[in-house]
């Protein structure tokens, strides 16, 4: 996938990932890229170890990765969160 087609499936595995954490008013755009991307990341690499298969493109499996790996990503956040509180 080319650079436009990561932030545009970022972008949507964020804002779903949001959505579903409880995160979505807290978040922008940019926020939501990131969070995807790298949830993306986070959630290949999670489904890789547990022999699932990987994000291979611009696909439903891929997006249901990548929106696990934001969840995770946005639990890890929160948790961090409320122990520095």
């Amino acid at each position: 996938m080319g650079l436009i087609s990561w932030l545009v499936f970022g972008a949507l595995a964020g804002w779903i990932g949001s959505m579903i954490m409880g995160k979505s008013s807290s978040m922008g755009a940019v926020a939501n890229i990131v969070v995807g991307v790298v949830g993306a990341g986070i959630g290949g690499f999670v489904a890789s170890l547990m022999g699932l298969g990987t994000i291979s493109g611009f696909n439903f499996y891929s997006m249901l990765i990548a929106i696990g790996g934001a969840c995770i990503l946005l639990f890890i956040v929160g948790m961090v969160q409320k122990s520095r509180v």
